[in-house]
């Protein structure tokens, strides 16, 4: 337990709030507080009395804290705080996590390093987000066995790792009673980090905010019992660590001006005090601030040059005069505040402090310290032309571009500082490469296009390098919204394209046809589609020929030629269906637009195994970009044909590797995607909330593509929620009108017959007729089987207002036997629910109760929970009792028997009340993949919760398993 110096004064009310926190934790409850304040208010206090209750209660506490001058170490502030209690678990209980997990924790805690399994796929900066899912699940397999409080403490000077992981625990909070108690200075904290409590406290409620204000005169009196007291509270404005630092001042207490953030008077203190010590103490002191905060030792030592035994007692001296203090761990110290490691640090003449930067990088690399620890001190002690720290610079950003591409960018960009004038055009290219890709990774495109630039200026025009580098800054370009200027470079730089090179023509033809598609402009986009094919069949390039193909059907689906677009996707697939992946992975974007192209014609099963197979590779080879083109398509197929399960897990994913992006326009994308799932899920507030920010996020956008479906989404999503009204305010902005010209091919008859539904919500019979005769017009003009199952759907709503009920059966009987032909299984499921209630209407009970009844069995397979309730509500009304496959009470053993190995562990482990930490725990697996298999559960059995579960299990005669205390690791 820590040592605590001095009383805590004038904290009831935040105590108080401290101690409800605590409660609702030992509750199980996810808690999220911040003390806020400026510096020296007493944060760090607040947050070290919280520790001793904590830990009074029997809970875990893991603490860590943020340090100044090592702000560029990844997950620094993390690994403080857990680093060093994870090694001292039993190694077997990491050897039972999942390789991914482990692999992804042995990049964060160096503890963990030995652990790494080394196999499986590469990991991508765009990826970084199953690092903080792995930590996640450490925090709740820690939870399991006891509560948590994880304490970070200025969390200002976090690393940008540390802020993405604090960011994404309060998106994806631990299911178990964890913890997290942070503070930082008043206005100094990170966007992304004020971002996620904002967003996280008005969504979820777990998020406490304690901001500190200064102690009154009273309470500076019970701190501080001077004679001096009233200059001393007038001198510190009441802030207690200035109260304190004055009244240690022998000679008054003049406040002066801040000396770089550390107040004249506080500064002028401190040097009294390293004044006071002997020539090796002030070695000591200083080369440990150099060191870090806590610091080690045995590093300090080094860094100061002097032996253990003077130092030794230089370290008496240091801790008799209270500038530092014991940590936790053996052989560590810290400073007795933050600022007064600041003021020795300025205290250091700069050839002593430059000299010991050099000694503690030269120390660590004795010890085999890797380069990212290495870093901070070369960046501060090398000079221009040092080859040596350029290196070393390098390989630290390589080793972390993956999980911490913030801190990456920092040392690629210092390194390029240090290269000499002379340095090879190549080798300055190559870090201007690595730099921009990390820049990229955090958001930062305008950066990363800067660097691009750099890189142009440095190789020839007539190069091969060169157009690659065009078409990567036009990508930045696109993604900035920047369009026309992405056109114009792409342009510039095909005319300058030699004679011979009709591969890097055809490469920028292509780039020039993605942005026209975005510009929604498909006229354009098919004249380079030809342009590229034309090209790239010369060469006898077959990826190139596929990527070409690929082009032109997307354009023709989109533009509502179908026929050009089955043609062009039919002699795509056969291109790609034969190429190996190595091959194919050349050209990844003719599986990318061969994928977009069949959704869009729904043709949903090679759709969906091109998708796969393009994501598949884009992993295997890190080609990240193509990502926000396939996770739309295939989690699309995936709730169209009734798996709607797996389309969220594969969104959610992706979402979190937006946010980490920046990535506007991949935001927005999935975003929406998620929204129509959360829709077939019924989960109508996810869907709200989904389509609504993709709303927000691509606003700002200048492109229509994605902004046009973002509100689409949200109109789908109004209107399911009983908000026709603005639902089709929503829609028709988006789509730009009553004839819906934005929306792409057969997608619009889909739309037409949202539109039927909503007119006829607000009693508009006209209106709904209009748009029901728009949908056929489309279906009729297009022959998509689909569309035509959304056309006979509108048509059947309208007959159904009408009153003409075996009109209504008819049309919706169609509508269901099209869907089905195409695999829309959710879409077939609620015709056929529409159609048994046409049926009921109609007098004809039996034919009605079976259409239901096999509609509610369809779309409780696909997940649609909301879509089932209708269809057994229409079964009620009817006069049948449902009865649900393995209700609770009535046990079928044919659906406990679909259960896998897996599923069945998992259902057992609920007949014991265990909680999904606990079972995750257990099972040795994450508490995301329970959450997974209890999805799978309840859908096999048919049931809405864990207690139905067990009771199923429990008539069924499933023994309960024998509880034990579970492995905290």
């Amino acid at each position: 337990m820590t040592h605590l110096a001095h009383p805590l004064v004038g904290r009831d009310r935040e105590l108080e709030a401290l101690d409800g926190h605590l409660a609702q934790t030992w509750a199980g409850t996810q808690r999220f507080v911040f003390v806020t304040g400026e510096p020296g208010i007493g944060k760090t206090r607040l947050l070290l009395e919280l520790e001793q209750r904590a830990e009074r209660l029997g809970a875990l506490t893991l603490r860590g804290r943020g340090s100044e001058f090592e702000r560029a170490l990844p997950f620094g502030l993390l690994v403080d705080a857990l680093d060093e209690y994870l090694e001292s678990l039993d190694p077997l209980s990491f050897s039972r996590l999942p390789a991914e997990d482990l692999r992804e924790l042995a990049a964060v805690f160096p503890a963990l390093r030995s652990h790494d399994p080394g196999s499986g796929g590469p990991t991508t900066p765009a990826e970084r987000f199953r690092a903080h899912r792995a930590v996640r699940d450490v925090l709740e397999r820690l939870a399991a066995a006891q509560p948590v409080v994880l304490i970070l403490d200025d969390l200002h000077w976090a690393d940008e790792a540390t802020v993405e992981l604090v960011a994404y625990l309060m998106r994806h909070p631990p299911r178990a009673a964890v913890m997290l108690a942070a503070s930082f200075r008043d206005g100094q904290a990170d966007r992304v980090l004020m971002t996620a409590i904002e967003r996280a406290a008005s969504e979820r409620g777990l998020v406490g905010r304690i901001g500190l204000l200064p102690l009154s005169r009273a309470e500076a009196g019970v701190l501080v019992e001077t004679g001096d007291a009233d200059r001393l509270y007038a001198a510190s404005g009441g802030n207690p660590f200035y109260l304190l630092e004055l009244s240690r001042m022998p000679g008054g207490a003049d406040t002066g001006g801040p000396a770089e953030g550390v107040p004249g008077a506080i500064a002028a203190a401190i040097e009294s005090e390293l004044d006071a010590l002997s020539s090796d103490g002030r070695r000591l002191a200083r080369c440990a601030a150099v060191t870090g905060d806590p610091f080690e030792l045995d590093l300090a030592i080094a860094t100061a040059g002097i032996d253990e035994a003077a130092a030794c007692t230089a370290l008496d001296d240091l801790s008799g005069h209270d500038l530092v203090r014991p940590d936790a761990v053996p052989r560590r110290f810290h400073f007795r505040h933050p600022l007064v490691r600041r003021a020795v640090y300025q205290a250091c003449p700069p050839g002593a402090r430059l000299t010991a930067h050099r000694r503690s990088a030269d120390a660590l690399a004795a010890r085999g310290a890797p380069a990212a620890a290495r870093a901070h001190h070369v960046e501060h002690a090398a000079r221009p032309g040092d080859l040596g720290a350029v290196a070393v610079l390098r390989e630290a950003g390589q080793a972390t571009a993956d999980r911490a591409p913030g801190s990456a960018a920092r040392w690629f960009s210092i390194a390029l500082g240090l290269m000499p004038d002379e340095a090879p055009a190549a080798e300055r290219v190559e870090l201007l490469l690595s730099l921009s890709r990390a820049r990229a990774a955090t958001g930062r495109f305008e950066d990363g296009r800067a660097a691009l630039i750099e890189c142009l200026a440095l190789t020839g025009d007539d190069t091969a390098q060169h157009l690659t580098l065009v078409g990567a800054c036009a990508g930045f370009e696109q993604l900035l919204g920047h369009h026309e200027a992405a056109n114009t470079r792409l342009t510039a730089a095909l005319a300058r394209v030699p004679d011979g090179a009709a591969a890097q023509a055809a490469a920028l033809m292509l780039q020039l046809a993605g942005g026209d598609f975005y510009r929604m402009d498909y006229g354009a986009m098919q004249e380079w589609g030809a342009r590229a094919l034309a090209a790239a069949r010369s060469l006898n390039d077959p990826p190139l020929v596929a990527a070409s193909l690929g082009v032109l059907a997307v354009a023709a689906a989109f533009a509502g030629a179908v026929p050009a677009a089955i043609t062009h996707s039919a002699d795509a697939a056969a291109l790609v269906d034969a190429m190996p992946d190595d091959q194919l992975a050349r050209r990844l974007d003719a599986l990318a637009n061969l994928a977009t192209a069949e959704l869009y014609l729904h043709r949903y099963p090679v759709a969906g195994r091109h998708a796969r197979r393009g994501l598949a590779i884009a992993r295997a080879t890190g080609q990240v970009e193509m990502s926000p083109v396939l996770v739309p398509v295939l989690s699309n197929v995936l709730h169209v044909t009734g798996r709607v399960a797996e389309s969220e897990d594969l969104l959610d994913g992706a979402i979190e590797v937006a946010r980490l992006s920046g990535n506007a326009q991949a935001l927005g994308w999935n975003l929406l995607s998620r929204a129509f799932t959360a829709v077939a899920a019924g989960d109508l507030p996810a869907a709200l909330d989904a389509a609504e920010e993709s709303a927000e996020v691509t606003g700002a956008l200048d492109d229509s593509l994605v902004a046009t479906y973002a509100g689409v989404a949200l109109a789908t999503a109004l209107s399911e929620s009983g908000e026709p009204v603005r639902a089709i305010d929503v829609l028709l902005v988006a789509a730009g009108g009553e004839e819906l010209p934005r929306i792409a091919g057969g997608w619009r008859a889909g739309y037409f017959e949202l539109l039927t539904r909503c007119w006829l919500a607000v009693g508009e019979p006209a209106a709904a007729e209009r748009a029901a005769g728009r949908a056929a017009a489309v279906a009729a003009e297009l022959d998509l089987t689909f569309a035509t199952a959304m056309a006979r759907r509108a048509a059947a709503a309208v007959a159904m207002h009408r009153g003409d009920a075996l009109a209504a059966a008819e049309h919706a009987l169609a509508a269901a036997a099209a869907a089905d032909a195409t695999g829309a299984r959710i879409e077939a499921a609620r015709a056929r629910t529409l159609a048994g209630r046409a049926l009921g209407r109609a007098g004809r009970r039996e034919r009605a109760v079976a259409e239901l009844r096999r509609a509610a069995e369809q779309l409780g397979a696909c997940g649609a929970a909301r879509y089932r309730q209708e269809a057994e509500r229409d079964l009620r009304r009817l006069g049948h009792r449902v009865h649900r496959r393995a209700r609770p009470g009535k046990p079928d053993g044919s659906a406990i028997a679909t259960l896998t190995q897996r599923e069945a562990e998992v259902a057992r482990l609920l007949l014991d009340r265990r909680t999904n930490p606990e079972i995750a725990t257990e099972l040795f697996l994450s508490v995301k993949t329970i959450e997974a298999h209890l999805r799978s559960i309840f859908r096999k059995l048919d049931v809405a919760s864990r207690y139905d579960v067990a009771r199923v299990l429990e008539r069924a005669g499933a023994p309960a398993p024998s509880r034990h205390a579970p492995d905290a690791g």
